[in-house]
């Protein structure tokens, strides 16, 4: 009796557990995903409407963005249109020409402001945004004010 070579062993064994690997493989079954509606805005948190979109090729774009305890981001304006979620913490975005504030909190999303001046000040705890923007390539997603350092 002739004893198989290792290299012919672990193709005959490759060829006899094959047909059983493939079908404990069923393909994919079609679902549709659960979909959570966070945010639908035509204006922002401060009343302000959206007039319209770049009239330049658009550019997505998603930031996460994480603030220390007890700080305020520098006063600063948004040229396009955008929205955010607070996965941990809680944001009081302040309106610098009207006063108004209005408090964010873990789970909640927003729709940001677009060229109104506005900062964004923490609680307790760090806060951690989710920040998304329908901009144009090469141009900036949020501009301070003079005198005013980057907000990211």
């Amino acid at each position: 009796m002739r004893l198989l070579s290792l290299k012919n062993a672990a193709f005959l064994a490759a060829m006899l557990i094959a047909p059983l690997a493939s079908a404990q493989t069923a393909p994919p079954t079609t679902a549709s995903g659960h979909a959570e509606h966070l945010l639908a805005e035509d204006h922002s948190w401060n009343g302000t409407p959206y007039d319209h979109y770049p009239t330049t090729r658009p550019m997505l774009s998603m930031i996460k963005l994480t603030i220390p305890a007890h700080s305020a981001l520098p006063w600063h304006v948004h040229p396009y249109p955008n929205a955010g979620y607070v996965l941990e913490g809680t944001l009081t975005i302040e309106d610098r020409q009207s006063g108004k504030k209005r408090t964010f909190h873990q789970g909640e999303a927003f729709a940001e402001s677009v060229n109104d001046v506005h900062r964004g000040v923490t609680g307790d705890g760090q806060t951690v945004l989710l920040l998304t923007y329908a901009g144009s390539p090469g141009k900036p997603t949020s501009i301070p004010l003079p005198g005013q350092q980057k907000e990211y």
